[in-house]
């Protein structure tokens, strides 16, 4: 058992090093999050089962507060609204287009959608970002895998070039706490 333990931790270790080779990505991310909300705009996040929950942990980052004290920032995980998340579908709507219609409804240009799939294909999120375009959002997005169709639709996306979704995942909340604190940074000092 022991020695199953020291594979999983070395690949959580593997799967955070792919974040030293998108340093750059990170910070590209963090600048084009902290302009979104200087200039007055949102961030709706989103992603399914635990990239759901990563979602609410990121919007509550940003509304909140991460690290330092400062003003709340206008983050929204469109997860929570488990009356629209049960009433879309049910009324005959696809699964699909829970998360476009989310952002049809909430966005505006120049908003920012941050959508989370680990395969990088959810169909729900990839919807929700031709969306975003044709509404005019920047779109960051997290990744797995080979960033699948996702990576296309973004313009700063973090990819772990990795199947195993646990350790994407866990990498992925390595990455959103370095962006929420270069955020938190920005919004402090700037």
């Amino acid at each position: 058992m022991k020695t199953q333990i020291d594979s999983m931790i070395d690949e959580s270790i593997t799967a955070k090093e792919y974040l030293r080779m998108q340093a750059e990505e990170l910070l590209r991310a963090a600048e084009m999050i902290y302009q979104c909300f200087s200039r007055g705009y949102k961030m709706l996040i989103f992603g399914n089962g635990g990239s759901a929950a990563d979602a609410q942990h990121i919007a509550a980052e940003f509304m909140g507060r991460f690290k330092n004290e400062r003003r709340g920032l206008a983050a929204i995980a469109l997860s929570t609204d488990t009356s629209f998340l049960t009433a879309w579908p049910n009324d005959g709507y696809n699964f699909d287009t829970i998360f476009a219609r989310q952002v049809e409804s909430l966005s505006i240009p120049k908003d920012l959608l941050w959508g989370i799939s680990t395969s990088g294909n959810s169909s729900n999120v990839v919807n929700a970002f031709k969306k975003g375009r044709e509404i005019g959002t920047y779109n960051i997005s997290f990744t797995g895998r080979e960033g699948g169709r996702l990576k296309e639709l973004s313009d700063a996306n973090i990819n772990i070039p990795l199947n195993n979704t646990a350790r994407i995942q866990e990498a992925h909340e390595l990455a959103y706490h370095i962006i929420c604190e270069l955020v938190d940074n920005y919004v402090v000092n700037r």
